[in-house]
């Protein structure tokens, strides 16, 4: 009877572990929050993408590609790359690690098989592996025994005496109280450590798969085990159709379980925290190496000199089908122009997306690259703001002097998208050659702009390009727009004959009246 009891537990032991092992880990949702959390307790402020050029480069996007099939650890990694960028001894071992992946599939697939059980963690950790201290116990915790050892005495009460009811339902209250009072707390400890057994299970296989990348997880391997089973809950209350429930609410075990817990993690924090880094750079590594290999179009970077860019056939990945352009710039920065809808904007977020990839990972979406290792800054997205009181063109001036306070801390790129729109013409140009020459003397800036006359204004600082469409293709090539197409979209838009005339003959006039003072060379500006 009892061998047969005890063969059916074993049954049962293999089918849970079975079940556990096969299932699809679930998708869960994380905000940018807890995405960002490693990067804002580890990460270096001062060469960081700040908010704005992370959102105007559409990053969030590009992340997301990279990240599909990923655990919350290996996002925070992902995020801390594109954010903060590598040093070129990180960046040269991380190419190393993905030329390894990429030269073995089968190695890359049992990888990957390997971390999923990282993917059933639906909280992120960082912040309890590199922030705070364990919060103190309670003095009562050590004595939360006493409450089911009071309950089970109060039932004998409860058969032998009338009112015995009176002190069951004593014992009971402060065991309901606790339960009640604890209930949030527990809910998100509980989701911590499963994350953390999420985060421990992989190093059983990790280790079984060898190689000197899994070294350390074949040392680690036994302690992990140990750590893991700690943390875990009791495979006989699991079994146990509504076992765990019962010892909460009558034995306060959770309560217990919660303290203990809490002793162990913040005990064991200095072997979690290495353990995390490994495990989540490792998967960084996966994802980026299978991301690769559905590219069709990408190369491994050199690094330049701060102000040299060279990007040969460039596209941006989120396009379903891009058109490879080529800039090459040494010293100084490029003015761009194009007709509407030509892709200036496009450009400058593909020549962005090139240089941050190429800093976080080495690699980037083009033919051939030499992209210098610096911060990049843009201004692409300034909007009028309704709830916070803030129009256009003060939030292009707010933007204007973030840019000229961080760059040179250090040297960086920017890249500035029709700067000034929300003013007049005058003022527009005015001001948008004072912050970019100020910009220039410091960082390699590419700005597009449809005001044509601040590439003349400019000459010297900026070589001026226009992106030409008239073979149907965008080709980046020297000079200045000739022909804008503002007028000419009228007609397909139906504005009618009446108005695209009209905006005809005053176009015809204001250029004659530019004309006239063509010959004066702009004021030599100056930053002072």
């Amino acid at each position: 009877m009892i061998r047969s009891e005890l063969a059916r537990l074993q049954r049962l032991f293999r089918h849970v572990v079975k079940r556990d092992a096969e299932r699809e880990p679930p998708s869960h949702f994380f905000t940018p929050e807890e995405t960002g959390r490693l990067h804002r307790i580890t990460g270096d402020v001062r060469t960081a993408l700040d908010e704005q050029t992370w959102h105007d480069l559409l990053l969030p996007a590009y992340e997301e590609q990279l990240a599909q099939g990923t655990s919350i650890f290996g996002r925070q990694v992902l995020h801390r790359h594109l954010r903060a960028g590598l040093d070129d001894a990180g960046c040269a071992a991380l190419g190393e690690r993905l030329r390894g992946l990429l030269a073995d599939p089968a190695r890359l697939d049992a990888l990957n098989l390997a971390l999923r059980p990282l993917r059933y963690a639906e909280t992120e950790v960082a912040g309890l592996l590199f922030e705070g201290e364990a919060p103190p116990a309670p003095a009562w915790a050590g004595f939360i025994w006493v409450l089911p050892l009071l309950l089970v005495m109060s039932l004998g009460l409860l058969v032998t005496q009338p009112l015995g009811w009176i002190a069951t339902l004593a014992a009971v209250a402060p065991l309901m109280a606790l339960q009640i009072g604890y209930h949030r707390r527990l809910e998100l400890w509980k989701n911590t450590l499963d994350s953390l057994n999420a985060l421990l299970a992989g190093s059983h296989t990790l280790a079984q798969l060898g190689g000197p990348l899994l070294a350390p997880f074949v040392e680690e391997r036994a302690a992990a085990a140990r750590l893991h089973k700690r943390l875990g809950r009791p495979l006989l209350l699991r079994m146990i159709p509504g076992g765990e429930a019962y010892m909460n609410w009558f034995a306060a075990y959770n309560i217990r379980r919660y303290w203990k817990t809490i002793r162990t993690v913040y005990g064991a924090r200095d072997f979690l925290r290495p353990f995390y880094l490994r495990s989540a750079e490792l998967e960084a590594d996966v994802a980026l190496a299978r991301h690769l290999r559905r590219q069709q179009h990408w190369c491994w970077a050199e690094r330049s000199a701060a102000r040299t860019l060279d990007l040969q056939g460039g596209v941006h990945p989120l396009m379903e089908m891009p058109v490879p352009l080529s800039v090459s710039l040494d010293g100084q920065g490029a003015f761009i122009s194009g007709q509407n809808a030509s892709g200036k904007s496009t450009f400058l977020r593909m020549v962005g997306l090139n240089l941050v990839a190429a800093r976080a990972f080495g690699f980037c979406y083009a033919q051939q690259a030499r992209l210098p290792a610096v911060p990049v800054r843009a201004s692409m997205q300034n909007e009028d703001s309704l709830l916070g009181g803030e129009s256009l063109y003060m939030s292009e001036l707010r933007r204007a002097r973030e840019l000229l306070d961080a760059s040179g801390e250090p040297a960086g790129i920017c890249l500035v998208d029709e700067v000034f729109r929300g003013t007049n013409h005058l003022e527009s140009v005015s001001a948008a050659a004072a912050v970019l020459e100020s910009l220039c003397e410091r960082d390699l800036v590419l700005v597009s702009s449809h005001n044509l006359v601040l590439a003349r204004i400019l000459a010297g600082k900026l070589e001026p390009y226009r992106i030409d469409t008239a073979s149907g293709r965008p080709v980046l090539l020297p000079g200045v727009l000739r022909d804008p197409n503002g007028i000419a979209l009228l007609a397909t838009q139906g504005f009618g004959e009446r108005i695209e005339g009209r905006a005809a003959e005053v176009a015809c006039w204001l250029s004659a009246h530019l004309a006239e003072s063509e010959e004066k060379q702009p004021p030599a500006l100056s930053c002072a």
